[in-house]
């Protein structure tokens, strides 16, 4: 999904992971923060993984550091090979970026407004945002119909 207005997006980000070997840069990020708490996110970040959509228009420098996780028949999952840093979680059919919001440093007036896999968080957290939330379900029937 695509995002024109500036009040919804932010142009030609920069971030980098923790040790600085990977840069990362993104023509455009909405500013629409989600939080997935399906297992496999749980796993790879110990929590509830908090993205950013940042489309197609990613370009990674340092690539030699970067290597990917094939988590699924779907997606695959980037990190710094050197720090171990959260790149991307990339849609292989489209090509789609979600990145992780802590990568960049720079943005203002993210909102945290969606949850997803909602059926598989955990009791023992609850975030006290009001946001939309999606079952695992309706995440892919919405990915499906685009």
């Amino acid at each position: 999904m695509s995002v024109s207005s500036s009040q919804f997006s932010q142009q030609n980000i920069h971030g980098q992971c923790l040790c600085g070997k990977v840069k990362i840069k993104a023509a455009e990020v909405t500013l629409h923060a989600g939080a997935c708490h399906c297992h496999y996110c749980r796993k790879w970040s110990g929590g509830p993984l908090f993205t950013l959509d940042a489309g197609t228009g990613v370009k990674l420098d340092g690539s030699c550091f970067v290597s990917s996780f094939n988590s699924s028949a779907w997606a695959e999952r980037g990190f710094c090979n050197n720090c171990g840093t959260h790149l991307f979680y990339r849609l292989k059919q489209t090509g789609q970026y979600f990145v992780p919001v802590g990568l960049f440093d720079q943005l203002k007036d993210v909102v945290l407004d969606h949850q997803i896999f909602i059926e598989q968080k955990p009791d023992w957290y609850c975030l006290a945002n009001q946001t939309t939330e999606l079952t695992g379900s309706e995440v892919f029937a919405l990915f499906a119909a685009e």
